[in-house]
């Protein structure tokens, strides 16, 4: 449950600035390449908890030209014999625009397995979901601009509007997952150095926004810290809860487009 909450959580609050438009960034400066490949730790005080890695590769899909990105969670150690996880999550976006194609969600947590398969027709503003646990294949609508849980990601790096965010402000996003359409706001708390297992990293802080009715509300219990380099990696998630603290750090990378910039003093 912790891989999935942290897993989830992460990419959601991530997904802030997609709605915003932005000129296409692809080229030199796009953040990201075929190839890469990152690690978090998630870790409960000294304990670690579990692992999420995320890789991306460049394929065709049908005669489109796609980024094929995944993203897997498991626990691990000691924590894995009180809640055994494997969790994967794919998703077929395009290379140039980021809107996502096709995205897999297949998990086991603890005995509770789900496995779907998405569809999205962006022309149709329509989502084709195929339960295969149910056997079931329904229609949704979208959204103009929706992304999926791990698309997101992905476009918020490469449409990063960086010159434009401004202290205190915040930014939505639409987003399809679990056969509903949502919306996630993201707000931008200012810079600050974190000190990670690679040395001292420059980030930009972030804490999402939770909608109770129509009505966002902040909450301090969240908070996520990235990379204001050009990789614009995740480098810090954390999450209070009443007995501490639940973190994610970034643990390994490689085959960065980017030079990885450390603070130096």
């Amino acid at each position: 449950m912790m891989t999935r909450f942290l897993l989830v959580l992460f990419l959601g609050i991530f997904s802030g600035f997609a709605q915003m438009e932005i000129p296409n960034t692809n080229g030199a400066e796009q953040p990201f390449q075929d190839g890469e490949w990152f690690q978090l730790r998630l870790h409960y005080g000294p304990f670690n908890a579990s692992y999420a890695t995320f890789s991306l590769n460049r394929e065709l899909l049908g005669d489109k030209t796609v980024f094929h990105a995944k993203g897997f969670g498991e626990t691990k150690g000691i924590a894995r014999w009180f809640f055994k996880v494997e969790d994967y999550y794919e998703s077929y976006f395009d290379e140039k625009t980021g809107q996502p194609y096709k995205f897999i969600r297949d998990i086991n947590e603890g005995g509770y397995t789900k496995n779907v398969e998405i569809e999205f027709d962006h022309d149709k503003a329509t989502a084709q979901v195929n339960d295969k646990k149910k056997g079931e294949i329904k229609s949704f609508p979208i959204e103009n601009g929706v992304q999926d849980l791990i698309s997101s990601f992905y476009y918020l790096r490469n449409f990063y509007p960086k010159d434009q965010i401004q202290v205190n402000g915040s930014f939505d996003i639409n987003m399809f997952f679990d056969n509903e359409n949502y919306v996630f706001k993201l707000k931008y708390l200012g810079k600050e150095v974190i000190n990670s297992k690679f040395g001292k990293i420059e980030c930009m802080k972030f804490r999402p926004l939770v909608q109770s009715g129509r009505v966002f509300e902040e909450k301090g219990s969240v908070t996520l810290w990235v990379s204001d380099d050009k990789n614009r990696l995740p480098i810090r998630l954390q999450a209070n809860i009443l007995v501490g603290s639940i973190k994610a750090d970034l643990e390994n990378f490689k085959n960065l487009k980017h030079p990885f910039e450390i603070v130096v003093e």
